[in-house]
């Protein structure tokens, strides 16, 4: 900590000693609001148009509150602005309004960052801005540690506000999220975006008949993915268990229960790398549909998306990172082993798995001497592929060793009916015809097994509950995972998964 920093803290706590001394209790515990500071505006402005405003200008008395987020004092009166989580609005403190005493403390007792509640008539400043007058104020919140604001100028051609320094550090802004949210307008407007998305996701799929459900996040075996789980343990049971790292199996579970249509907006759990679409506690949607194959779930998926992005920005298209993006349907489609051939000027069918492992590692891959041959399809598909995938592009037809949860494809040899759904060379979505065969199954899991013990330890393990479920009977199902935080970054146009998730994964504070 500076010194600098260190002198602040300490006349902050000195302050907080007088004010205290004084009487006044710092910390309230309640402030009776009648208006907030946008509503406070429209009132004013409402009289005003109408002509109903008394001949001094006055509106409206109204009750407000909010953290002091700028000060000016001019001799006898004082500006300030408070914001309030929506919008902010100007405070007048007058001496001969508040009277000496009142006016005096305001002076003595209040900082940039403290939170407070005043009482006043709104009117219209000279320079034009709406303004509380402040006939009584009180300190509802003392700042002991001074927030980060920068400087602020207004665009006075795009009205745009642009904050100069202040905080500025990346990680410092993603560790105390609390401060970044306070002094930065446009990442609460990140967030309050995000909720509007899952609000959305929600009401599509229940108007569409899915029903919400919840599964368990501690499991006894992990599964629906190929990542690396969170292990822990449960004292009282004496046993092993997993945070989970895709909910699919219980959801197909449900189906086979005789639910038709389910869906969880649920957090998933991959101890794995971080880097900007990678967080190891992440947030996904998962739907699954009884008599859909992975084409209907390709077209439902495409109304979703396009129903989503025209509700957050108006229109079927977005731009991100200064690219346009088209949500209109069709989405492009690609056969994965197709696309991967004309990349590799070869068959990868014709390939051995030396042959793939030599290409990956002469293309830099890493994490490639125990992977098996799905997986590094998948790495060279990764490397060679995505990053070309800009507009919506289903990538379809996998291969059976990468996919042991979906059906055989019906009309081609070692792949699966699996879609893949990349955006800007990144993979938003998986879906899959799934597999319904458990005796296929078994020999699937017992195939991803003999992966485990040579080493893939991502590889998925054999769950005997969830064949059993199958023995009962799943009929024909369809179904999808979607990672929200990568759809919030491409809705909000943000360039890492971090800024997208309030409270990311970092590493330890030195």
């Amino acid at each position: 900590m500076s010194d600098d920093l260190n002198q602040v803290l300490k006349a902050r706590r000195d302050k907080l000693d007088a004010i205290r001394a004084r009487g006044v209790e710092p910390f309230a515990y309640a402030f009776d609001r009648s208006h907030t500071a946008r509503e406070s505006r429209e009132v004013f402005e409402g009289l005003e148009a109408e002509g109903s405003l008394p001949d001094d200008g006055h509106g409206t008395e109204v009750r407000v509150a909010g953290r002091i987020v700028a000060w000016r004092g001019h001799g006898k009166s004082a500006f300030a602005h408070v914001e309030d989580g929506a919008a902010r609005i100007q405070l007048y403190f007058k001496k001969n309004v508040l009277g000496d005493e009142a006016f005096d403390r305001a002076l003595e007792f209040l900082d940039l960052g403290d939170w407070i509640g005043v009482r006043g008539a709104t009117f219209r400043t000279r320079t034009g801005e709406v303004t509380v007058r402040v006939d009584e104020w009180t300190l509802l919140s003392k700042s002991l540690r001074p927030l980060p604001f920068g400087k602020v100028e207004v665009d006075t051609e795009t009205g745009e506000r642009v904050v100069h320094s202040g905080f500025s550090d990346t990680e410092s802004r993603y560790r105390q999220r609390y401060a970044d949210l306070a002094v930065n307008p446009e990442v609460r407007e990140v967030f309050r975006t995000r909720a509007r998305v899952v609000s959305h996701l929600r009401r599509f799929l229940d108007d569409e008949g899915f029903l919400e459900v919840e599964t368990p996040a501690l499991q006894p075996l992990y599964g629906g993915a190929a990542a690396r789980p969170f292990v822990t343990k449960h004292n009282a049971l004496d046993r092993e268990m997993y945070l989970r790292i895709a909910d699919e199996l219980y959801l197909k579970r449900l189906i086979v229960g005789g639910f038709e249509a389910v869906y969880e907006i649920a957090k998933d759990f991959r101890n794995e790398g971080i880097d900007r679409f990678h967080n190891p506690e992440f947030t996904m949607l998962e739907f699954y549909r009884a008599y859909w194959d992975y084409h209907d779930v390709m077209a439902f998926i495409e109304r979703l998306l396009a129903d989503l992005v025209q509700a957050v920005h108006g229109a079927d298209e977005l731009v991100f990172q200064g690219t346009a993006i088209s949500f209109a349907a069709p989405f492009a489609r690609v056969r994965f082993m197709e696309a991967l051939e004309a990349e590799l000027g070869a068959d990868p069918a014709t390939l051995s798995d030396d042959d793939l492992r030599e290409r990956a590692r002469s293309l830099g891959v890493s994490d490639t001497a125990t992977a098996g041959r799905g997986k590094l399809l998948d790495k060279l598909f990764g490397e060679l592929v995505e990053p070309s995938l800009i507009q919506p592009t289903f990538v379809l037809d996998h291969p059976l060793e990468l996919s042991p949860l979906a059906k055989p494809h019906r009309e081609s040899e070692g792949v699966v009916e699996r879609f893949e759904l990349y955006v800007h060379g990144a993979e938003l979505a998986n879906a899959f015809s799934e597999l319904n065969d458990p005796l296929d199954q078994r020999e699937r899991f017992e195939a991803q097994s003999s992966l485990r013990a040579d080493g893939d330890d991502e590889a998925h393990q054999v769950d005997d509950d969830y064949i059993r479920a199958l023995e009962y009977g799943l009929p024909p199902t369809g179904g999808l995972g979607m990672g929200i935080d990568r759809l919030v970054m491409l809705l909000a146009d943000r360039p890492t998964i971090r800024d997208v998730i309030l409270f990311p994964v970092l590493r330890s504070e030195e």
